[in-house]
């Protein structure tokens, strides 16, 4: 049987018309049971206790429980495989910070594509790093610093937490910037390598404020400078790194993914609440307690910045030949 043409153009356009409907539909029926948030990190650490901030202003604005799982180990990439593993649908969102952006070029042989493989959401908070020194060096600024690192190749040393992490890599950023030599320590973690630093044991850090802003507080450390690309508040003595060192910039950062074929309404529909909590005065004090500054990014602009980070720390990784513990 043949169907008019007018009948068979509105037919035709119909059908077109259903994988629009069906995922519009679906975003507006999101959410209608609890959602997971899977972090990398254990419980108690940075990541989890900013996550359940985010997660309790989730809940009260969808009208369902947004539940943090924790899934630690290997720099965040399980927690990135178990949210591959779930199904395109909303239900689960995964916490990627500066560490997966690292993992991408630092692990040869990954089972996934950061930026292939998920879709942006949102940006949750960036997390501000200094660098710092034991108060006996006789520098007190960073062009005293280099002049000082130059004057003896390698007998400074340099503490990070751990071979590859963001610390180590802002270590090795300043040393191909300004062409000093220094000596890598690498430490499990901000605390033991912070001892150290307080000791004298090693020399300087690049650290979080997370990690070091109680001790430059008490004086048994001291800023030389900060490492982002504006003055803190928290430290308003301290210059930028980059007022010696153009160019140079880190910070820690972390946001939210989910896995790539969630439809588009549903992201726009999270970051939409995500991006009002981040502006709302109680999360934003709340994300300050943690020394930490929210990241307000739309999906396509934390995009960006994963793939800018990506693409920054893998020339640091290839040009120092850096490889995982």
């Amino acid at each position: 049987m043949k169907l008019p043409r007018r009948q068979f153009l509105h037919l035709a356009a119909g059908a077109a018309a259903l994988p629009a409907v069906s995922w519009i539909a679906r975003a507006q029926a999101y959410p209608s049971r609890p959602v997971r948030l899977i972090i990398g990190f254990p419980p108690g650490s940075t990541s989890d206790i900013l996550a359940r901030i985010i997660s309790q202003w989730l809940t009260e604005r969808i009208g369902q429980p947004v539940i943090v799982e924790a899934r630690p180990g290997a720099g965040g990439n399980i927690s990135v495989q178990a949210a591959l593993a779930a199904p395109a649908d909303g239900y689960t969102i995964v916490l990627i910070t500066a560490s997966n952006a690292v993992n991408a070029t630092l692990f040869e042989s990954l089972p996934f594509d950061l930026l292939r493989d998920l879709m942006p959401v949102a940006g949750l908070a960036s997390f501000p790093f200094a660098m710092n020194v034991n108060p006996a060096l006789p520098a007190k600024t960073v062009a005293e610093f280099i002049a000082l690192a130059q004057a003896s190749p390698g007998k400074i040393s340099m503490a990070s937490f751990g071979s590859g992490s963001t610390s180590h890599l802002a270590g090795e950023l300043f040393k191909t910037m300004t062409g000093v030599n220094m000596t890598h320590v690498p430490y499990r973690g901000s605390p033991p390598a912070n001892v150290d630093l307080m000791s004298g044991q090693v020399q300087v850090m690049f650290d979080t404020l997370v990690g070091s802003l109680p001790h430059i507080r008490s004086g048994t450390i001291r800023a030389l400078a900060v490492a982002g690309s504006s003055r803190l508040d928290v430290l308003p003595d301290a210059p930028r790194v980059a007022d010696t060192v153009p160019g140079f910039e880190v910070s820690g950062w972390n946001g939210f993914a989910v896995r790539k074929g969630v439809p588009a309404g549903i992201i726009e529909r999270l970051n939409t609440e995500i991006s009002t909590g981040l502006a709302d005065p109680i999360v934003k004090a709340r994300i300050a307690q943690a020394t930490a500054v929210p990241l307000l990014l739309s999906p396509a602009q934390f995009g960006a910045h994963m793939a800018a980070e990506t693409e920054k720390w893998g020339k640091v990784i290839r040009t120092a030949n850096i490889k995982p513990d």
